[in-house]
């Protein structure tokens, strides 16, 4: 049986999510975008009104709007994304268990054995578009095919709020014509390259030869061949498949500079509690950290320790980070704009033990104190929100936070 793939894509995700939650900015061109105060000032997404300015994302603020003057502009608020989204992947799963996610807003679904119960490929993409719009808010726009390039690819033919559906029989007619950086997983350096053979569409990546390609470009020329004649078998994965994460990790650029340890201290805390939350979510402890540091000449240093055992408690990252700070920055004379902490070496906490010593008894106590306040504390945000439970040096803070 030939398979059939899904690939959904969110229209203009964090802007459709922005425009459900207040339905008034439906009557304006906005984008959702990073606050300049936080300096952060980059458009993130843009509703449909302001694409047709020629407002794109991640370009900055500033040239956004010499494009549209009375562009709007709206923080994001990434909690209320990911609800949305999680209410879309359930409806996904209601559908088959083959769901695997492309980033918060899009992903590829492997309805082949679906269609006994929900009928054709198409059907079900139209039945998702629909429900979507109704029960969520969001409008998708939908590939299908007999391969997941070709879905991602359908799913990117036409926007907003469409199905299409790419075949066998009429791949070459859609995608040919298109240009060569349109192929998924070509880029623009790949683009420039090619152009140089003198390859300018899609229908040019599949005729120009294997062995041309892979000269060219190494590994990817012999992969986009491959893709552009529909040769791609891989599979789609279970919803609950996660590649195994080599790190976890969190980083903020701060709207005021770090000029004091005392300063350092609150922020490093602040993402440490981030990280050792998503350890635990993992089920993963780190044996190893790293610290992002960067200075207000945009100058980035990168340091990394191993721990004296594998940890998933903020406490003990924490102190580990500002160690690591304090040995290479001269915090007076450097300020700090950006920090970012990483769990590193991560084992499974089901294969970590940890034995006391007679000689740190004190100190084995301390970390199982410090144990049971962080299980309460993910028990408590769990129940009622993050923003429900916080450190009392973080209350009405300058840092952004």
């Amino acid at each position: 049986m030939e398979r059939v793939i899904l690939h959904c894509d969110c229209n203009n995700f964090f802007a459709s999510v922005e425009a459900d939650m207040n339905p008034e900015l439906k009557k304006y061109a906005f984008a959702v975008c990073g606050d300049p105060e936080y300096r952060h000032g980059i458009i993130l997404a843009k509703n449909e009104k302001a694409k047709k300015y020629g407002v794109e994302t991640a370009e900055p603020i500033w040239q956004a709007k010499r494009k549209c003057p009375d562009l709007l502009l709206v923080k994001p608020h990434y909690n209320k994304y990911k609800e949305y989204s999680e209410k879309i992947f359930d409806i996904y799963c209601s559908y088959t268990d083959l769901v695997e996610p492309f980033g918060m807003d899009e992903c590829w679904l492997d309805v082949t054995g679906s269609q006994k119960l929900f009928g054709s490929g198409e059907k079900i993409a139209n039945e998702l578009r629909e429900t979507i719009k109704k029960e969520v808010g969001v409008t998708i726009s939908v590939g299908v095919s007999y391969n997941k390039i070709f879905a991602k690819m359908g799913s990117d033919y036409k926007k907003p709020d469409a199905v299409t559906v790419i075949t066998k029989e009429n791949f070459k007619t859609l995608l040919y014509p298109l240009k060569a950086g349109e192929l998924f997983t070509v880029g623009r350096k790949a683009t420039a390259k090619l152009k140089t053979l003198g390859v300018e569409t899609i229908g040019d990546i599949a005729e120009i030869g294997e062995d041309v390609l892979e000269n060219l470009l190494g590994v990817q020329g012999k992969a986009i061949f491959q893709y552009a004649n529909g040769y791609d078998y891989s599979k789609v994965n279970h919803f609950q498949y996660r590649d195994a994460y080599k790190s976890i990790g969190n980083g903020m650029t701060f709207k005021v500079d770090l000029r004091t340890m005392a300063d350092v201290r609150t922020c490093v805390y602040f993402l440490s509690d981030k990280v050792s939350a998503r350890l635990r979510k993992h089920n993963v402890q780190c044996a190893g950290l790293q610290v992002g540091i960067r200075n207000t000449k945009m100058k980035t240093v990168m340091r990394s320790c191993s721990l004296d055992a594998p940890t998933d408690l903020a406490y003990d990252l924490a102190e580990e980070a500002i160690k690591l700070i304090e040995e290479n920055v001269d915090i007076e004379n450097e300020p700090i704009r950006a920090l970012s902490v990483t769990g590193t070496k991560l084992l499974d906490s089901s294969g970590v033990f940890s034995q006391a010593s007679f000689f740190d008894i004190e100190e084995h106590q301390k970390h199982e104190k410090e144990e049971r306040l962080e299980l309460a504390r993910d028990k408590i945000r769990k129940k009622y929100g993050l923003e429900k439970l916080t450190r009392c040096s973080l209350m009405e803070n300058d840092f952004g936070i």
